[in-house]
């Protein structure tokens, strides 16, 4: 086992930045207003259960259609890129669907806004330069951080006010910027 807190501090920021938990308060808020409950535990389980699946079979997976990991990271750093953008530009680059369901805890909390494209692909690039064990502990802080963020949404909105959401927002978006720049010169063997 090679477990080296550097990186496992490098991997729960990055995937702190790309999960963006924070940012999506006021989704989880619309959310919440909605339906009238959001179920912590049960979104950050089944957001677990992706990541870490994508964690040990998102290679075989992308073997099966014959795409190696750094094709990969680097589309994902492109995807991360643009969520950068999104997040630091205050535009919408990717649209959100809306299902009618009223699993908002699974469909769309759990999956795309904790486990999406963006963090299984982040998973993935991640794969390329730290040791599995590392990310694995990594998406376990991450689900505890998940977790207390669900279950004090009410709180952090009182708390926290449009403005620090905005704020928060953008730090995380030039943070992405900078991880998806590093991921594609990691890649190309720059």
């Amino acid at each position: 086992m090679n477990f080296n807190i550097k990186h496992i501090f490098s991997v729960s920021i990055i995937l702190f930045s790309v999960i963006d938990i924070l940012g999506s308060i006021p989704i989880i808020i619309d959310l919440r207003k909605k339906s009238g409950d959001i179920h912590a535990g049960h979104a950050t389980l089944v957001s677990g259960g992706i990541m870490i699946g994508f964690l040990y079979v998102g290679k075989s997976i992308l073997s099966l259609f014959g795409v190696d990991v750094n094709s990969f990271a680097i589309a994902g750093a492109l995807i991360i890129f643009l969520i950068g953008l999104e997040m630091t530009l205050g535009r919408n680059i990717f649209k959100s669907e809306d299902s009618g369901s009223k699993v908002h805890s699974i469909v769309p909390l759990a999956f795309p806004i904790i486990a999406g494209a963006g963090t299984m692909t982040t998973i993935l690039s991640l794969k390329s330069q730290f040791d599995e064990e590392n990310i694995l502990i990594g998406i376990l802080l991450n689900l505890g951080f998940i977790y207390l963020v669900l279950r004090s949404s009410e709180w952090i909105e009182r708390k926290l006010g449009q403005a620090g959401a905005n704020v928060l927002r953008k730090v995380f978006g030039v943070i992405l910027l900078a991880i998806s720049i590093k991921i594609i010169k990691t890649s190309l063997g720059l």
